[in-house]
């Protein structure tokens, strides 16, 4: 049974999955009617775009060389 759940919880090791899923789960929780303050709302997907684009800048600039000192 491991054998085919693990692939499909593989991506949350990712921050940005996480971020990504959490994201969807309070947009959807508005849309499905839930009684949850929609301020909330607006500032969970406010907070998970930031961090994702965070995340994304941060790991792009992981893989980039420092300068060389002009002479």
């Amino acid at each position: 049974m491991l054998a085919w759940i693990m692939p499909l919880l593989r991506p949350l090791r990712s921050r940005k999955a996480r971020v990504a899923l959490a994201t969807l789960i309070a947009a959807f929780a508005l849309e499905w009617g839930w009684k949850v303050d929609e301020t909330l709302i607006h500032t969970l997907l406010g907070v998970g775009v930031a961090l994702i684009l965070g995340i994304a800048h941060e790991d792009a600039g992981r893989n980039r060389t420092p300068p060389s000192p002009s002479r």
